[in-house]
């Protein structure tokens, strides 16, 4: 990868831009496309490209209840156009009645950032390059648990350094965060975040949230006569050991969790 604009294996100049926006033109479906916006930089540069491919789309965004406050903030002033849709129930609720999320099995996105599509063709920002799960994304896919939703990732080979390249180059706003060193700007907290600690610190109102839910859920796990909760001494100690992965007196390391405790 050498940019938005590289030479291929036969020397012909390729223009990524120009190839994104080719996509978007050749799959537009009759009624247009259904635009899952993250608010994300990526999401910025894919809405960009559809407003520059002058295709017909819809854009939403599944508020999570645990999105950066200034994440939020930027979508409703910047992209007027998306619809926001509010859960029936919000992640700490659902967090009490489920158990945690934990990195291979992670229920709050099903439940909370994957609603909606059902029946169109979802455009979304997914790259290759953002992690080896989703290195081994196609460009088109089927939803796995609805197969009338169906995916296209425009700009799925491009690399963040084309991202940023794109933003630049057009001028596109972004979210504050990235600019205080934020490499991600999804759920606070997420066990598939390496900064979860950071994030709650500088969203002190996100981490008591939480540790008042694993106070909740651990009562009710007790409550229930769940023996797997016996390796902690609290719903504090259940947090600290699920946010920070190793906790001085937890019985188990985080490598060695099942995927999901309270099975």
């Amino acid at each position: 990868m050498s940019g938005l604009i590289y030479t291929d294996l036969w020397g012909k100049k390729q223009n990524r831009i120009d190839i994104a926006i080719k996509r978007l033109q050749e799959f537009e479906p009759p009624e247009g496309y259904y635009f899952a916006n993250s608010f994300g930089k990526d999401s910025t540069v894919v809405r960009q490209l559809l407003i520059m491919s002058g295709v017909k789309f819809d854009a939403h965004h599944n508020l999570t209840t645990i999105d950066p406050p200034p994440l939020i903030k930027f979508g409703k002033k910047h992209h007027l156009e998306t619809k926001i849709h509010y859960p029936k129930e919000g992640f700490f609720k659902l967090l009490v009645k489920k158990g945690f999320p934990m990195r291979q099995k992670r229920w709050c996105c099903a439940e909370l950032k994957e609603r909606g599509g059902t029946g169109r063709l979802v455009i979304t920002g997914v790259r290759h390059a953002e992690s080896t799960r989703r290195a081994r994304r196609k460009m088109t896919e089927v939803c796995m648990f609805d197969n009338t939703k169906k995916y296209l990732h425009p700009i799925i080979d491009w690399t963040e350094a084309d991202v940023w390249e794109f933003i630049k180059m057009y001028n596109v706003p972004y979210c504050e965060l990235y600019d205080q060193g934020w490499k991600r700007v999804g759920c606070l907290g997420c066990p598939m975040s390496t900064n979860a600690n950071k994030e709650l610190e500088q969203f002190p109102q996100y981490e008591k949230a939480y540790r008042i839910a694993f106070r909740k859920m651990y009562a009710k796990k007790k409550a229930e006569g769940k023996k797997s909760v016996d390796r902690w001494s609290d719903g504090d100690n259940m947090f600290d050991w699920w946010i920070k992965k190793t906790v001085k007196g937890c019985k188990f390391k985080h490598e060695q969790q099942q995927e999901f405790i309270f099975d």
